[in-house]
């Protein structure tokens, strides 16, 4: 009777014993967990409006908004689960109006940054047929109609910074302006997309490294301009990010056989190169100041890292990336979970280590120097940081569910 119960025993304990091993080493479980635990998060923290600012302001037509939204829309593909695809709509029917005019929009502001926004209502669009979804999103492309651009062609940053391409730029307008040539039929679009790529590629990117710096002035009338170049001072990381992204998002809309997927497939094989020859060996990350990993003061910044996650893993996903890339997006993602995740006391998790802005000029003027990147607030759960962590697990999802 008592090697019964002793074989009884231990057979519950190698069958709990096998339980904790597939609940801890699933990790394609672990990982939709986190984008949903994410997506949880920014409903807990917006859950009417997106607000910013400071209380009591005007809530603002935000690219924020847009970076988690477009997220949570890979989640609701993934999961079929309804309230991400209710959240979504009910963020943007704050804004758009029955007519398709956007509230606390204003075309003639000519800001690259309220771009960005098209993109989730593109895909409301889609996936309603609402009139009003595509009146705003027209509404938008007419601001890109008459945006004011450099002699060349390229998109002004922002009509107060003349004359200026900056690497956040081509996230905000160009995945927006191509999936707008897709669904709209206007195929001349896509020349004009390479175009701005390669712009900024022409005039950003430092020939040592491949980096990108983040901004370029072509009248070299800025202060934090180099004379010869027009180039800012530093490689930011999170705009460096900002143009992964957005390479690996335009392509997604280029037919086959179009030339210019080519040449864009082109300069993000250059980028990633760059970006892994960057990437800190011991932890997987990188610096907000990318190229200066040893300057005192430097730090590992989280909504750079998951953008650069997320442009390598999709890149490799959409086998525009080889896949010998695949070990240092998997670390780099492992890095993200194990640095700048945490739970707070009710279980609900946070992104740590986002710094909050960065720019150059304006006022006060930002001169693009070490000094002041390095002196911006670094907060938890900003939403440009989350956003992006949002996409990149749900990229490390679909990779772990591929390879099953």
């Amino acid at each position: 009777m008592k090697l019964i119960k002793d074989i009884g025993l231990r057979f519950m304990l190698l069958a709990a014993v096998g339980s904790w091993m597939m609940l801890f080493s699933c990790t394609p479980q672990r990982e939709i967990a986190y984008s949903e635990a994410m997506s949880e998060t920014a409903m807990l923290l917006w859950p009417d409006s997106f607000q910013l600012s400071t209380p009591g302001k005007p809530v603002k037509w935000s690219y924020d908004l847009g970076v988690i939204l477009k997220g949570m829309e890979e989640v609701w593909r993934l999961t079929d689960d309804q309230k991400w695809f209710d959240y979504i709509q009910k963020m943007m029917d704050f804004y758009v109006r029955e007519d398709g005019s956007i509230s606390r929009y204003r075309l003639e502001e000519y800001n690259i940054d309220h771009i960005n926004n098209g993109k989730v209502l593109l895909f409301l669009y889609n996936e309603t047929g609402a009139e009003k979804y595509r009146k705003a999103v027209q509404l938008l492309r007419r601001q890109l109609s008459t945006h004011p651009r450099t002699s060349e062609g390229g998109f002004w940053h922002k009509q107060i910074y003349p004359h200026q391409m900056w690497l956040d730029g081509l996230y905000m307008a160009q995945p927006f302006y191509a999936a707008y040539a897709q669904a709209f039929g206007e195929d001349t679009i896509y020349n004009d997309v390479v175009r701005q790529f390669g712009l900024m590629e022409k005039y950003a990117r430092d020939s040592t490294t491949g980096l990108l710096y983040h901004g370029w002035d072509e009248s070299r009338e800025q202060a934090w301009a180099a004379g010869t170049t027009g180039r800012s001072p530093h490689v930011w990381g999170r705009a460096f990010g900002w143009y992964g992204m957005a390479l690996v998002d335009a392509l997604d809309f280029f037919p086959e056989g179009n030339q210019g997927k080519d040449s864009l497939q082109a300069i993000l094989n250059r980028w990633a190169t760059a970006a892994l020859a960057a990437q800190d060996v011991e932890s997987g990350l990188w610096y907000d100041i990318i190229d200066m990993p040893e300057r005192n003061g430097n730090y590992f910044e989280s909504s750079a890292c998951a953008m650069i996650v997320y442009t390598l893993l999709k890149g490799i996903r959409m086998k525009y990336l080889d896949e010998d890339m695949a070990d240092a997006a998997k670390r780099g993602y492992d890095g993200i979970v194990d640095r700048f995740l945490s739970q707070d006391a009710a279980g609900n998790y946070h992104f740590e280590g986002t710094v909050k802005v960065s720019g150059l000029g304006g006022k006060p003027y930002r001169d693009g120097s070490f000094d002041y990147y390095i002196s911006e607030p670094v907060i938890r759960d900003d939403p440009k940081g989350l956003g992006a962590f949002i996409k990149c697990s749900v990229e490390m999802k679909k990779r772990n569910r591929s390879s099953k």
